[in-house]
C-alpha cells in the first residue's frame, strides 16, 4: 500500500506563490445558501467542517477559497480557521462586480467581515460572464479600482477572476494584463477554453480549474459505461490527471462535504507522474465509445456552423444542448445532461440560452432550421433536440447560486 502522498507545488504565474496542485473549494462547506445568522449554525454542521478542513490542511490542501455568496460558507469558515489559527494556508474569496462600486466594496468589506481575517492572500472578481462585468470592473472608478485601493492598504494580496463566460471574453479580460490570475472551466468533457489557457500562459497568470468534479460530469457520480471506461482508475482520478498533466494548469478545486472526500483526489497525485502514459490511453478508449455512438462525422462536425443562442428563435442554446447530448449518447452521462438541461432559462448569466421545451411550441422546426443553413447537420439538429429533450427533460433547476 502506497503512503498518503505529498501534494506537489507548483508556480501559480506571476503572484510566484507556491501553490498546490489541489485546492480546497468551499462551496460545499455551507450548512444553508441562505445568509443565516450565527445563532442558527448548528454544531454539527461546525464540527464537520473543521475535522473536513483539518484533514484537508494536514494533507497540504493549504490553498482555501470561497465566495461572498456560497451561502453560510465564509461564516464558517472564518469560524473553523480562527480554531486552526497556527496553520499556513492561502486564503481566497470572490466578489462578484456591480454597477454600483460602492455596493461593490460594501459586499467586500462583509466578506472580510464573515472571514474574520485583516487581509486576504488572493481575491477574485467573481463571474465575469458578460461584457457588461468586465466594464464594470475595468471602468475609471470600478471594481478594479477599489480592488487596488485595498491592495494599496495592505489587505489583499493578488486579484484575480472567476469566469463561466465565452472564451472570447475570457481572454479579452486576461489580455487586458490587469490581473494575476483566473478561475476557469476546463477538463476532459470540455475543453473549448483551451484559448484562454494559452492567453493566460502567455501573461503568466496563474490558472485554477473551477469543479473539475462536479461541473466536470458528475463525476462523484459516474455511468458504469464511464467507470469501465476510465477503469483501472475511477473517473475523478482520470480527469484530476487529465488537468494536471498541462503544466499550464497549476491548481483544481476539490469540493470537499466531508474528509472522506478528499481521499480519491490523493489517488491522482500518487499516479501524477504516470500522467503522461495513463491518461491517453483512457481518452483513446473515450474517443472510441464516442464514435462508435455517434459516428466519426458527427463527432468531428456536429458544431460547425452553430448560431449563439442570442440569434436563436426562442433563444435556445443549441451548441451546449448538443454537446449534452453527446455526453448521454456516449458515455450515458444522464445525470449530468439532465442537471445541465434543465439549468438553461434558470440560471441566468450563469448558464444562459433556454433548453429545447420551447421547439415545437412557440418555436417551429422551420424556424430553428432558418438559423441553421450554415450546420452541416441542419436537418438532423432538430430531433436531436427532440429527443434529449424527451430523456433529460421536463423539470427546472436553479444554479445554487444566482449572484
Amino acid at each position: 500500500m502506497r503512503s498518503t502522498p505529498t501534494i506537489p507545488l507548483r508556480r501559480f504565474g506571476r503572484t510566484g506563490l507556491n501553490m498546490p496542485v489541489l485546492s480546497l473549494g468551499g462551496m460545499r462547506f455551507q450548512q444553508s445558501w441562505n445568509q443565516l445568522q450565527p445563532n442558527q449554525i448548528n454544531n454539527q454542521n461546525q464540527d464537520l467542517l473543521v475535522r473536513t478542513l483539518k484533514k484537508a490542511l494536514d494533507l497540504g490542501f493549504n490553498h482555501i477559497e470561497t465566495a461572498r455568496h456560497y451561502g453560510t460558507s465564509e461564516l464558517q469558515l472564518g469560524w473553523a480557521l480562527r480554531k486552526l489559527s497556527d496553520t499556513h494556508h492561502f486564503l481566497q474569496t470572490k466578489v462578484p462586480p456591480q454597477e454600483d462600486p460602492q455596493a461593490f466594496e460594501a459586499e467586500l468589506e462583509l466578506s472580510f467581515q464573515k472571514l474574520g481575517c485583516k487581509k486576504l492572500d488572493l481575491f477574485s472578481i467573481h463571474g465575469l460572464n458578460l461584457p457588461e462585468h468586465l466594464d464594470q470592473t475595468m471602468r475609471p472608478g470600478g471594481c478594479l479600482d477599489v480592488v487596488r485601493r485595498w491592495q494599496d492598504a495592505g489587505r489583499i494580496g493578488f486579484v484575480g477572476f472567476s469566469t463561466h463566460g465565452a472564451t472570447e471574453l475570457i481572454v479579452k479580460a486576461i489580455e487586458t494584463n490587469e490581473f494575476d490570475y483566473v478561475n476557469l472551466h476546463w477538463y476532459f468533457i470540455r475543453q473549448e477554453n483551451e484559448p484562454a489557457l494559452d492567453a493566460a500562459h502567455k501573461l503568466d497568470l496563474g490558472v485554477f480549474i473551477i469543479s473539475p468534479t462536479d461541473k466536470g460530469g458528475h463525476l462523484h457520480t459516474p455511468s458504469s459505461i464511464l467507470r469501465d471506461l476510465c477503469s483501472p482508475i475511477h473517473p475523478i482520478v482520470f480527469n484530476d490527471l487529465f488537468c494536471l498533466r498541462d503544466h499550464r494548469v497549476h491548481t483544481i478545486s476539490v469540493g470537499a462535504g466531508i474528509p472522506e472526500d478528499l481521499d480519491i483526489h490523493l489517488e491522482a497525485i500518487n499516479l501524477l507522474e504516470e500522467a503522461d502514459t495513463v491518461v491517453p490511453l483512457v481518452e483513446k478508449r473515450l474517443n472510441k465509445e464516442a464514435c462508435k455512438k455517434l459516428g466519426n462525422s458527427w463527432i468531428n462536425t456536429w458544431n460547425f456552423g452553430l448560431p449563439n443562442w442570442k440569434e436563436t428563435p426562442g433563444e435556445i442554446n443549441i451548441s451546449t444542448l448538443l454537446w449534452l447530448y453527446n455526453l448521454l449518447e456516449a458515455w450515458d452521462m444522464e445525470g449530468y445532461a439532465k442537471a445541465r438541461y434543465n439549468l438553461l432559462g434558470n440560471a441566468s448569466h450563469w448558464f444562459p440560452g433556454e433548453n429545447a421545451e420551447c421547439l415545437d411550441k412557440e418555436v417551429s422546426e422551420e424556424a430553428l432550421k432558418k438559423v441553421l443553413t450554415k450546420s452541416p447537420w441542419c436537418h438532423k439538429i432538430p430531433g436531436v433536440l427532440r429527443d434529449l429533450r424527451e430523456r433529460v427533460g421536463g423539470g427546472s433547476q436553479r444554479r445554487l447560486s444566482t449572484a
